[in-house]
């Protein structure tokens, strides 16, 4: 850990690490909105630092985060930090919001909740709920019968066992979101199986975070 507490720099990193695999690494922008206690005290305990170096892959460990702005413009990196309201939410918590090359926007919430542990609570428009511990899978599906037992059929297939699965919706019958959580890493043939699941329309994977 780099730093002088777990939640503004451990939790921080991985934060930005679980942003940077939704985002695809593909983002020429990053803007984070800082809350609460992250707002006040960012620049003193290091998490501007611990936040830009997970969006750069760096582990909570790596010394490189000192130097973390040196090597985002390096990068060609166009970052900025904010603070600001987010409402009623954990004090450490960040909203992230990725811009690419054409304009197209991602974003995500999350708060590092003690000890290096984060919680993921939005991804763009729709509420979610996931640590990060293990390997998770978001798809983006439409809300109707059958789509969620298809996938963890699929799932339990290729002998991957489901530790947890959660489903958010906005409103019947609309888009849903489903979380699946895992016992083992996915590879990219059951992943290519589970976006060929009708109803589903975009499959996120995300490793186990260190």
């Amino acid at each position: 850990m780099v730093g002088p507490s777990s939640s503004h720099t451990a939790g921080a990193v991985r934060l930005g690490n679980i942003a940077r695999q939704i985002g695809r690494q593909s983002f020429v922008q990053v803007d984070f909105f800082l809350h609460g206690s992250f707002a006040q005290t960012y620049k003193g305990h290091g998490t501007d630092r611990a936040l830009l170096g997970g969006i750069l892959g760096f582990a909570p460990d790596d010394e490189r985060i000192r130097d973390v702005f040196n090597y985002a413009a390096r990068q060609k990196l166009d970052y900025h930090f904010y603070t600001r309201d987010l409402g009623d939410v954990h004090p450490n918590t960040v909203k992230i919001v990725l811009t690419y090359k054409m304009g197209e926007k991602c974003s995500i919430v999350g708060s590092s909740t003690g000890g290096g542990n984060i919680l993921v609570t939005m991804i763009d428009d729709m509420e979610v709920e996931f640590t990060g511990q293990y390997p998770t899978i978001i798809t983006r599906h439409l809300d109707q019968p059958g789509v969620v037992a298809r996938a963890a059929t699929k799932l339990s297939e290729h002998n991957i066992n489901i530790a947890f699965l959660k489903v958010f919706r906005q409103a019947r019958g609309s888009e849903a979101c489903m979380v699946i959580e895992t016992d083992q890493d996915i590879n990219n043939y059951v992943i290519n199986e589970l976006e060929e699941v009708p109803g589903i329309n975009r499959v996120i994977f995300l490793t186990a975070l260190s």
